[in-house]
């Protein structure tokens, strides 16, 4: 697509953030064209004209932004991940987002298991945001390794992010069903509890 000027941007955003409403609260095969046309007042060409690819192409633009979304509200706490004080302020950022949130829980969590199966090219743009997000867990763990922070026993950065990252995902997934933002407090406290026991004394 052409470079878009700074209205027409702004309306190509409009119908991702509107579009990204819709399939958090439905899904991906409950949410149609139309649907969208609907909740953004555009008409067939116009959605065209932003979206040649269709709904598959709109959905790619949803991930991106929902995956943004997350990682922009963990952000600076997120890459200052080097001790037990960093990983308390990331865990409060984190709960700050998802308590401010429409819907409860990870909409990219969900779009996750809905494309798992469908859509190869969707499903490993989810792939990517989550091994980005599980990498910049990593790379705090790494970093206090590097400082001797953690404990020579310790599991290896790789393992203990992505148990940490398991127990975030557990956490959000049962928060979406709850409705309540408590599993996610108390899935993020056991990771603390777990990154706590790997510390060095």
């Amino acid at each position: 697509m052409s470079t878009l000027t700074a209205k027409g941007q702004a309306t190509r955003d409009r119908i991702v953030e509107a579009t990204a409403d819709r399939i958090l609260a439905a899904g991906i095969g409950a949410t149609s064209l139309d649907d969208v046309r609907a909740d953004t007042t555009t008409s067939k060409s116009q959605l065209f004209h932003y979206f040649p690819g269709g709904k598959a192409e709109l959905v790619r633009a949803v991930v991106a932004l929902q995956g943004e979304r997350v990682l922009d509200a963990q952000r600076p706490a997120l890459a200052a991940l080097d001790s037990l004080e960093a990983w308390e302020a990331w865990r409060a950022a984190l709960l700050a987002h998802y308590a401010a949130q429409h819907g409860w829980g990870c909409p990219i969590g969900s779009l996750a298991a809905e494309a798992a199966g469908t859509d190869a090219e969707l499903a490993e743009q989810i792939d990517d945001y989550l091994r980005t997000w599980r990498g910049e867990l990593q790379a705090g763990l790494e970093r206090m390794a590097a400082a001797g922070k953690l404990r020579d026993d310790a599991p290896p950065p790789e393992r203990l992010a992505a148990a940490l990252f398991a127990q975030l995902q557990g956490g959000l997934l049962l928060t979406r069903t709850e409705q309540a933002l408590w599993p996610l407090e108390a899935a993020l406290d056991g990771a603390l509890v777990q990154l706590r026991a790997a510390l060095a004394s």
